[in-house]
């Protein structure tokens, strides 16, 4: 029996040795993110606000608007009323967010007794939010706010497109404004 315990312990001890061998690692297909070319946003795309703008505390379904004419970021519900705006001068900084969320029927579920429901719990999705920074020089008002958008590629096209139209940098994987320099002013 001793001999078999033995036998089995330097089985797993050269197995265990085996999988920290050295890999060889595949260069070229390797792609850099900066190289990822990223397309531009459409015009208008479909958004839920989740709140951050003074006056607006609800989170609402309906569409995010770039309105070049006059200078914003649009929010409006889906009957085409305009709910709130943020200036593209007003955005300070921009970031995409990910957030792991059960969903709601997984909670129920998880909540089922003699470990059936027990599986739900793991269930998870990934919730994209495209967040900003903003302060507005003519109303004084300032907050965090953010749009939940639908995948991957649409809340980048997003962010790259509202960073170029606000005049943000990366920073990166965040958009920021820089301060504007200020001028010496020397007294004759």
């Amino acid at each position: 029996m001793r001999f078999i315990a033995v036998l089995l312990l330097l089985l797993l001890t050269s197995i265990a040795g085996f999988a920290q061998r050295p890999r060889t690692v595949d260069t070229s297909a390797k792609t850099d993110s900066s190289t990822v070319a990223i397309a531009p946003a459409p015009q208008t795309v479909k958004a839920k606000y989740e709140g951050g703008v003074f006056g607006h505390n609800n989170t609402m379904n309906g569409t995010l608007t770039f309105d070049d004419t006059n200078q914003r970021l649009l929010f409006g519900t889906k009957e085409k009323k305009e709910v709130l705006f943020i200036p593209y001068d007003a955005v300070t900084s921009a970031f995409a967010d990910t957030q792991k969320r059960q969903p709601a029927a997984a909670t129920v579920a998880s909540h089922i007794p003699f470990y059936i429901g027990m599986p739900f719990g793991f269930i998870k999705t990934k919730v994209r939010y495209l967040t900003l920074q903003y302060t507005d020089p003519d109303s004084r008002a300032n907050g965090i706010t953010s749009f939940k958008l639908e995948n991957k590629e649409i809340l980048a096209s997003v962010l790259k497109t509202l960073s170029e139209k606000s005049g943000l940098t990366a920073r990166g994987e965040i958009y920021i404004k820089k301060p504007e320099s200020v001028v010496d002013k020397t007294i004759p």
